[in-house]
C-alpha cells in the first residue's frame, strides 16, 4: 500500500513526523505535494452564511452560538435568488468552489432544507462546485444534497478526540463522524478539517491528525483554521499561534494525505506575504478569499479578490480553472 492509500498510520508513526525538524519537514511535504498535485495550482473558495446567528450548539470558538454574546444579529435564511447573485460574482473573481454555511446543529427535514437544496442545484447549474456546511445529516439528507449537485460538505472534527470535550458539549465526537459515515454513503466529497489555537497541546495536534489520516477514505479536503479570537466566546483570550506552528500542520497534514487538497482557511489574514509562501510550500493547495474581506460573518476576516489575485501572481501561483471533468 502507498502512502497515499495508508489509511493505517500509528500515532507514533505521526508524532515522529510532527517532530521533525521544521525544515526537513516542509521539504518532505514539498516533495509529496509536486508528485501528487500541479504545485502551481491553488483553489480558490469563496464561503457565504446563507443564514447567522442563533446556533444552539455551544462551540467555544464560534461568534454564532447563541451561547456567547459576541454582537452577531441572527438573520433568516437568505433567498435562493440572492445566493445565486452571490455565486455568481464569486464565479467572475475565478472561484471554482462556492461553499454555503448555515447555522444549524443539524439539518431539518422542512422547507428550509428545500430551499437549501434549490440553492444546491442552481449554484451547480452556474458550473460551480457547490460545498455545504450545515451540521449534522442523516444519510437520506446526504442523498437529497447529493441529487440536487452538491459537490462537497465541510464537517470538521476541530480538534483531538481527548480534547473536543473542552471545546464543545452539545455535540459529540461521534456524532461529527457518524455525519461524516453518512456523507460516505453517497458520492459527495468530505471537506474535514480542524482549529489551532484553542489551547490544545501538541499532543492533542498530532492526536487530532492522526484521526484525520486514518479516516478511510481521507477526507478530499482538508481545512486547517487558525483560531479567529472573537470577543464574547470563551477563547477570546487564547494565545497567539506562531506561523511555524501553522506550517507544521500543514506540513503534516500534506504528507499523511497526500491526495487530499489542504487549505489555509481562518486566520489567513494575519500571515504576511512570507507566511503564506511558506504554507504554499508546505503543501497547502487551496484558500478561502472574498468580496469584502469577510469569511463567514463580520467576525471571521478573509483576504478579498483583488489581493489574493495579485498575492498568487507574485508567487507564481495560478488560480485552478474548473474544466468539465472535474464537476
Amino acid at each position: 500500500m502507498t502512502d497515499a492509500q495508508r489509511t493505517d498510520w500509528t500515532l507514533d508513526e505521526v508524532r515522529t513526523l510532527f517532530e521533525l525538524p521544521l525544515l526537513d519537514l516542509v521539504r518532505r511535504a514539498g516533495r509529496v505535494h509536486e508528485q501528487f498535485h500541479d504545485a502551481d495550482v491553488v483553489h480558490v473558495n469563496q464561503l457565504l452564511s446563507i443564514k447567522t446567528g442563533a446556533c444552539p450548539e455551544d462551540c467555544g470558538y464560534c461568534s454564532q452560538s447563541v451561547h456567547n454574546d459576541t454582537g452577531v444579529k441572527p438573520e433568516p435564511l437568505m433567498a435562493v435568488d440572492e445566493v445565486v447573485r452571490t455565486a455568481k460574482r464569486a464565479r467572475a473573481q475565478g472561484v471554482t468552489r462556492f461553499c454555503m454555511g448555515a447555522a444549524w446543529r443539524d439539518v431539518r427535514d422542512n422547507a428550509q432544507f428545500e430551499r437549501v437544496l434549490d440553492m444546491v442545484s442552481q449554484v451547480n447549474g452556474l458550473g460551480l462546485e457547490v460545498c455545504a456546511t450545515l451540521g449534522m445529516l442523516t444519510a437520506d439528507q446526504a442523498r437529497r444534497l447529493e441529487e440536487a449537485g452538491l459537490y462537497a460538505y465541510n464537517h470538521n472534527l476541530d480538534t483531538s478526540p481527548e480534547y473536543y470535550d473542552s471545546v464543545i458539549t452539545t455535540r459529540t465526537y461521534q456524532d461529527r463522524l457518524d455525519t461524516i459515515d453518512n456523507l460516505r454513503t453517497t458520492g459527495i466529497t468530505v471537506c474535514c478539517g480542524g482549529i489551532i489555537g484553542m489551547g490544545e497541546s501538541v499532543a492533542d495536534r498530532i492526536s487530532f491528525l492522526h484521526r484525520l489520516a486514518t479516516l478511510d477514505p481521507h477526507p478530499e479536503s482538508v481545512p486547517i483554521n487558525v483560531l479567529s479570537r472573537v470577543p464574547g466566546t470563551p477563547l477570546e483570550d487564547a494565545a497567539d499561534v506562531e506561523i511555524d506552528e501553522t506550517v507544521r500542520m500543514i506540513a503534516v497534514a500534506r504528507v499523511l494525505m497526500p491526495t487530499s487538497v489542504v487549505r489555509i482557511a481562518a486566520g489567513r489574514h494575519l500571515m504576511s506575504f512570507s507566511d503564506q509562501a511558506l504554507c504554499f510550500l508546505a503543501g497547502a493547495n487551496s484558500i478561502f478569499t472574498s468580496e469584502r474581506n469577510m469569511m463567514l460573518t463580520e467576525t471571521t476576516p478573509c483576504a478579498d479578490h483583488a489581493s489574493d489575485r495579485s498575492l498568487l501572481a507574485t508567487m507564481g501561483l495560478r488560480a485552478r480553472v474548473l474544466e468539465p471533468s472535474d464537476q
